[in-house]
């Protein structure tokens, strides 16, 4: 009996079930706008902590952005983007949590 592949099968569904859940886990940084051609990735900043460019999840935006433009890309427009806001749920916290998003459009080559 030959157990190879129904390993390998089982092995590759783990990896995409963790693949997707770290994924689906974040919402930091979105392709919100896929094309053929290019899209529009979207990633949360805070201007006291550096801003859309010094933002931690700037990094991930533009390696997303090289993942699907492996030959290069042009970034045609970028600037902030309407974010989010929801009311906080801990207790003795008051009034709305915004997040800021910042968007970049882009074109690959």
């Amino acid at each position: 009996m030959d157990l190879r592949c129904p390993v390998k099968q089982w092995t590759k569904v783990i990896g995409l079930a963790v693949l997707g859940i770290s994924l689906g886990c974040s919402q930091a940084v979105l392709l919100t706008h896929e094309t053929e051609q290019g899209g529009v990735v979207t990633y949360l900043f805070k201007e006291d902590r550096g801003g859309p460019m010094g933002s931690i999840h700037r990094r991930d935006a533009l390696k997303l952005i090289e993942g699907k433009c492996p030959s290069g890309y042009t970034i045609l427009k970028d600037g902030e983007v309407q974010g989010y806001s929801s009311m906080s749920s801990v207790e003795g916290a008051e009034g709305e949590v915004s997040g800021r998003r910042w968007g970049i459009q882009f074109r690959c080559k």
